[in-house]
């Protein structure tokens, strides 16, 4: 048995997971605390889905050890299942059903399940109750998934790419359910988007794979605090000297010197414009998407 109050929520240690010989997930190893909404992003052929895939129990793990609220889902499978909410990109969801009949099929399985938060996100989500499935929008087909994913009240909710598609408006419809989950219950949430914009408002924390391995696990705010894109005007004919060790992407064009950095404190530019020979500098604030595609940036130029 596993202790309900344990304060872990994931860990995985060294999980590997290869395709054809090639890693798809490699020596990863990453811990969620309970409580935390965390933005699980990467690149495509990241290894963000196979990652998820081997947290559901769906796929296998070469190497390596995953903990779901202290259990193994490779042997635990049943209970993990039990106890975790899943919306994947695909709705898999039988289309000859009307919704309240998927709704009644669906709370068969589940000790846990709250008919009364069910009714409250049907009518949130204005689901027509008599409406086959197969005749739902995009958009109504991937509320459906969610209601039964949240309804019975699972103490992890993992969702991959569940609003790829969805208009502005029903992506804040949903975005606005999983907030109010984690904040009603202090749910731990795994959210796989390439929104950028969706993970910055629901996560607490990022951790950003590429080419299967963990490359950034931070606190959202510490990581839009500390990277800092700097741009300098350098002086007719000066040449730019050697970049902050910090530095994760940098540009020349011309005279103008853009750079990327972490960790960033005044020092830097301290110690930027004192290695150089500089007409301008200015420090620019950046969210949580520029600093994914320069930290992408940097990772292939660095290839």
């Amino acid at each position: 048995m596993t202790d309900p109050t344990h304060e872990t929520a994931v860990e995985m240690i060294g999980v590997t997971r290869r395709f054809a010989g090639r890693p798809a997930v490699d020596d990863l190893s990453l811990r969620i605390p309970r409580g935390t909404g965390l933005g699980l992003i990467g690149p495509n052929g990241a290894g963000k889905t196979t990652t998820i895939k081997i947290l559901m129990g769906l796929i296998r793990r070469d190497a390596g050890r995953v903990a779901i609220l202290g259990l193994d889902p490779a042997i635990d499978d049943l209970t993990v299942k039990q106890r975790v909410g899943y919306v994947p990109e695909q709705q898999f969801i039988y289309r000859w059903m009307r919704v309240s009949e998927v709704i009644h099929f669906a709370r068969a399985f589940y000790a846990t399940w709250n008919a009364d938060l069910a009714d409250r996100l049907m009518t949130q989500f204005d689901l027509p109750p008599h409406k086959k499935v197969k005749h739902l929008s995009k958009g109504a087909a991937v509320k459906l998934s969610l209601l039964l994913a949240m309804s019975h009240e699972p103490d992890l909710l993992i969702l991959d790419e569940p609003m790829a598609g969805l208009d502005p408006v029903a992506r804040e419809e949903l975005l606005d359910a999983m907030v109010q989950a984690i904040c009603d219950r202090e749910q731990t949430v795994i959210l796989s988007s390439h929104t950028l914009a969706d993970v910055q408002r629901l996560a607490t924390r990022v951790a950003i794979l590429n080419e299967g391995r963990l490359k950034v696990h931070a606190a959202v705010d510490e990581l839009l605090a500390g990277t800092k894109r700097i741009r300098a005007v350098l002086k007719d004919g000066a040449a730019p000297g050697a970049p902050p060790e910090q530095t994760i992407w940098q540009r020349v064009q011309n005279r103008e010197w853009l750079l990327t950095v972490k960790d960033f404190s005044p020092e830097t530019v301290d110690r930027l414009r004192a290695a150089n020979t500089l007409d301008q500098i200015e420090v620019i604030d950046l969210g949580l998407e520029d600093i994914f595609k320069d930290y992408v940036r940097g990772w292939r130029a660095s290839a």
